[in-house]
């Protein structure tokens, strides 16, 4: 344990730092760190190099390489620049190389060198050039800002969502500030910057000068400053050789050291570990690097060649030609553990295990010692934990085999936090590993999450290892294997030297029916690379045509597209498609397309007959649906038409049509209703009143109601209207208008054939029981018991029924009597039903 503890430095009395090599780094550089401009991105993240055109000259003709490594070394891409002088470089939050140039255009690389896109950081950057640029990290995303010759701040936030922004001049600055950093307060970026002695605070409305609270006299220059990674602490390095610490705020002070080095340093970046009160920054100069803190005492390495520092969350990640170190405060629970002479539960618990694995009974004699305090649940806990916090694997067995033991003991401790702490390291060994090259701590894993590491496994095409990953920690398919292997397809697509048909099967021999992968999505990036057949083989395995049409029709091919929605059989996707249809092609090759899909032009007559009419005639005609035709004029003449002449033209023409279909029936009809409308007309001009659009019995009666009973009998000799018909009609009528004399007057005019119960029906429908009475006398002997019951004459319709001998008809008279009234006539009833029965 003491071997352990050697590479353990402290500073003050409650903190050590220790530095331990991360990888040998084999990489084959091309030029020296000192004479690069270097990009390393947080959270174990890739390294990018490009010769500093400021620092070094080449001869003309030697173009700059930009070359990407992973973490440990392990080349990435090289791509030779061809673009404008770089004055910065940086990584976004989503991995992506911001290399921000001379003129102001910023462009966006991926990780394996591939040109994403760019933009301009405006036209007042253009004029001025860039003289120095920042690339900041906040919650909105990955920020960019630049100084320009004009001694001008310009910033954006954003890059994802590009929203310039000029900051305030900074009244008499004449020469480019000593230092200069991006800060984020309030969900704000803000830019602190030093002239000489004084410090500025730029925010979007005011240039505010700030005082550090108990800084050191004699200050005349801040010759570097550093944000923490959290923005919430900063470091100034005056040229007095004095480092001053406090928060970001610049209104409370945290402590100051003297380093007694005046020399501007190459970097300083702050070193401190979540949720602990120790805060350090280590600076960097060319072969010296420095740890200060709240502590008179310094922590000091000999760099043995040039280094460049990475900030992390928990730590400081040192690079050079050779090596790839970290550098960290010691985690509370290690501490505890192997600390010299520890008697924490931790320590005594660690010792017990190896002593046991020794058959030696010292170990029985430990565990007594801890279950004697109480101390073993937490002994374990801190086992668990000091091993997620340790880099070596062997480490990290020896310190969950002791946490295991000490299980062993315990009725009741949770597993939860074990088997997730072993869970956590397979996986952090695996990233680690020098070919994958994610140098992750278990904070860093723990703040960027299962999810974005499979992201950034993705983005590295490490898709088998990430396919591992989720099998192993089994997650949901949709958010682990299905959107890897989508990634997968995505990639597979730009293969474009492997036939369509051998990536098209590859993919769905790979994919299968995953759920939650989307064939159409493939396609589309598939389409997005010029592999238009591609995309259209990958769109048959598809099996939402929903996600199928839209892209079908992207690509322009409609027709087929009209397919996949007609055999959808959802008519909205079907009429989305018609409609591009109409817009892409001419009338007649629209048209001939219908012709070809019958539902579709069935389901476009649908649509014309409710928004043009016009096209829903000329589809008629191009097919010679005469039928059809003549009833689209038939609807037309009552829609479209006011005149009576318009109309009647219109019912010709669709007279015309019936007859070219050979619908007899439906052209004669049609030719009388031409006729019924003149003579509506011709009524109207000689009587007054409405008859235009009525029907040929709604005229009948209403030339009866207007005491035109012979124009309406011509008229019903006119259209054939047959006598039943006819005298309905007219009962009906003269019984509204209660014209009861005219009405028996009309009964007697000829034998009724429609019969005389009507009559009666009529009239006792308006309450008129005598005149019904006059009827119910002349209704034949088949119906006289039905009548004579409608006016009520209970007697005689039981002395008829009696008579008929009808047990129907007696049953009838039966049902309508009541009371002690009828109850004679019910008793009559009942012995003539007796005396039947006994014949």
């Amino acid at each position: 344990m003491d071997c352990y503890t050697a590479n353990w430095n402290p500073l003050g009395d409650s903190a050590f730092y220790r530095k331990y090599e991360l990888y040998s780094m084999d990489w084959d550089l091309k030029e020296e760190l000192r004479d690069c401009l270097v990009a390393a991105a947080p959270y174990g993240g890739p390294i990018a190099l490009l010769r500093n055109p400021w620092r070094k000259e080449k001869p003309a003709s030697a173009r700059p390489v930009l070359e990407i490594y992973s973490a440990s070394g392990v080349p990435l891409a090289s791509l030779l620049w061809k673009s404008g002088p770089v004055v910065s470089l940086g990584w976004s939050a989503e991995e992506e190389l911001l290399c921000v140039q001379e003129d102001g255009v910023v462009l966006v690389y991926g990780l394996h060198g591939d040109f994403r896109r760019h933009f301009s950081m405006g036209n007042e950057v253009l004029q001025n050039r860039v003289l120095d640029a920042r690339i900041f990290h906040t919650e909105f995303g990955s920020g960019v800002a630049i100084l320009t010759g004009a001694h001008r701040f310009t910033l954006s936030a954003n890059v994802g969502d590009l929203k310039l922004r000029r900051m305030p001049e900074v009244p008499g600055l004449q020469s480019a500030p000593s230092c200069w950093t991006a800060l984020c307060q309030d969900r704000v970026a803000h830019i602190l910057l030093a002239v000489g002695p004084d410090l500025y605070l730029l925010d979007h409305a005011a240039c505010s000068a700030v005082t550090p609270p108990g800084l050191a006299p004699g200050v005349s220059s801040f010759l570097q400053m550093a944000v923490s990674f959290t923005y919430r602490h900063l470091a100034l390095f005056t040229d007095t050789g004095y480092i001053w610490m406090g928060t970001a705020s610049l209104k409370e002070k945290l402590c100051e050291f003297n380093c007694n080095i005046r020399a501007p340093p190459k970097q300083m970046v702050w070193c401190s570990r979540p949720r602990s009160k120790e805060k350090a920054v280590v600076v960097a100069w060319e072969r010296r690097l420095m740890v200060v803190g709240d502590a008179p005492e310094s922590i000091q390495f000999v760099l043995d060649e040039d280094s460049h520092l990475v900030p992390e969350l928990d730590g400081v990640r040192v690079f050079s030609r050779s090596t790839h170190e970290f550098l960290h405060e010691v985690p509370v629970a290690s501490e505890e553990i192997f600390k010299i002479a520890s008697m924490a539960p931790g320590a005594l618990l660690l010792e017990a295990q190896k002593e046991y694995e020794k058959e030696s009974q010292k170990a029985d004699e430990y565990l007594r010692e801890i279950q004697e305090l109480g101390q073993l649940p937490q002994a374990v806990q801190q086992c668990i934990e000091a091993a997620g916090h340790e880099h070596w694997p062997d480490m990290q067995k020896s310190l969950l085999r002791a946490a295991s033991f000490g299980k062993c003991f315990l009725d009741r401790f949770p597993p939860d936090s074990f088997v997730r702490m072993c869970q956590d390291l397979r996986v952090l060994n695996a990233v680690r590993d020098y070919h994958i090259g994610i140098p992750l701590t278990y904070s860093q894993y723990k703040q960027l999450t299962i999810q974005v590491l499979l992201d950034r496994l993705v983005l590295r095409r490490l898709y088998p290892l990430a396919i591992q990953i989720c099998e192993y920690l089994r997650l949901p398919e949709v958010q682990g294997v299905s959107r890897i292997l989508a990634h997968w397809a995505c990639y597979k697509v730009q293969q474009k030297d492997v036939s369509d048909e051998d990536v098209a099967r590859a993919i769905n021999q790979k994919l299968g029916d995953t759920p939650g992968v989307s064939y159409s999505d493939i396609a589309a990036r598939a389409y997005g690379c010029g592999r238009t057949e591609l995309a259209i083989k990958l769109l048959e395995y598809e099996p939402r045509s929903g996600e199928q049409v839209p892209l079908l029709l992207k690509m322009k091919r409609s027709k087929l597209a009209l397919s996949k929605a007609i055999e959808s059989g959802d008519t909205d996707l079907v009429f989305t498609v018609l409609l591009h249809l109409k817009n892409e092609l001419n009338r007649g090759d629209f048209f001939m397309t219908l012709r070809n899909q019958p539902m579709a032009l069935s389901l476009y007559r649908q649509f014309c007959k409710h928004q043009e009419l016009e096209t829903l005639k000329d589809l008629y005609n191009q097919d010679d649906n005469h039928q059809e035709l003549g009833s689209f004029h038939i609807r037309a003449s009552y829609a479209a038409e006011e005149r009576i002449e318009g109309r009647v033209a219109a019912l010709q023409t669709a007279a015309d049509a019936f007859y070219k279909a050979k619908n007899e029936f439906a052209a004669k009809a049609t030719e009388d209703q031409m006729r019924l409308l003149r003579l509506q007309r011709r009524l109207e001009d000689e009587l007054g009143g409405r008859f235009l659009d009525l029907s040929l019995h709604d005229t009948v009666t209403t030339l009866i109601l207007s005491g035109q009973n012979k124009r309406a009998e011509q008229l019903a000799r006119d259209f054939r209207i047959p006598d039943k018909r006819l005298w309905w009609l007219k009962l009906t009528a003269l019984a509204d208008l209660e014209d009861w004399e005219e009405l028996e007057k009309f009964s007697k005019s000829k034998k009724s054939p429609i019969g005389y119960l009507p009559f009666v029906e009529i009239c006792m429908k308006q309450h008129n029981k005598y005149e019904a009475k006059k009827y119910a006398s002349r209704v034949g002997p088949e119906q006289k018991v039905k009548a004579l019951l409608l006016v009520g004459d209970m007697a005689q319709a039981a002395d008829v029924a009696i008579e008929h001998r009808n047990e129907a008809e007696m049953s009838l008279v039966l049902s309508h009597c009541t009371g002690a009234t009828d109850g004679a006539t019910a008793d009559k009833i009942q012995r003539a039903r007796a005396q039947a029965q006994k014949k």
